[in-house]
């Protein structure tokens, strides 16, 4: 029997990298739209940064989302569909890290396009992937398939999925998982 403080205590002793795509402004909470600072998978991001002080990289979209929640999910479906999402920065050299956090928000059944901009073409031999997701109901949804399609070689742990409406209250919870 595998006991859960073996699985904690080999995730906080490897080097680790955050990889996370959040957005702030409007956002849908469990049936209504609110204004937010920062952005739910941010919220996650630093609540891990905390737990195990890895470094951390925010991907950022080149052409920012509308701050109008209705308007981002039309630009989200655009460019899932054209597979077009530049990126401001790309993601620096990986190859020091043992586990990768990737987090994201569910964009139509996915990761929002920016991420695969981010993460394709990178060397993922010999890592560990640990997705975590902020969605409204959507669970995991494709995400793990998407990271394992994308980051050949790696291994895909299981992720954690986290309704954005509760990201405040769920530090307990993120920190178990870790």
């Amino acid at each position: 029997m595998k006991l859960f403080g073996e699985n904690k205590e080999k995730f906080r002793d490897k080097n680790s990298l955050i990889i996370y795509f959040s957005r702030a402004d409007e956002n849908y909470f469990g049936g209504s739209l609110k204004f937010i600072d920062k952005g739910n998978t941010e919220v996650i991001a630093e609540y891990i940064k905390d737990f195990i002080g890895a470094d951390m990289f925010k991907v950022e979209p080149l052409v920012e989302y509308s701050s109008d929640y209705m308007e981002c999910i039309e630009e989200a479906k655009v460019r899932t569909k054209n597979h077009n999402a530049p990126i401001k920065e790309n993601i620096p050299d990986i190859s020091s890290y043992d586990v990768i956090y990737v987090g994201s928000p569910v964009y139509w059944g996915g990761m929002p396009e920016e991420l695969f901009t981010a993460l394709i073409g990178l060397d993922y031999s010999n890592k560990i992937i640990r997705p975590f997701v902020t969605h409204e109901g959507s669970g995991l949804s494709g995400i793990p398939a998407q990271l394992k399609e994308i980051c050949k070689g790696a291994k895909i742990e299981s992720g954690i999925s986290i309704k954005g409406s509760t990201v405040n209250s769920v530090k307990g919870k993120v920190e178990k998982w870790i």
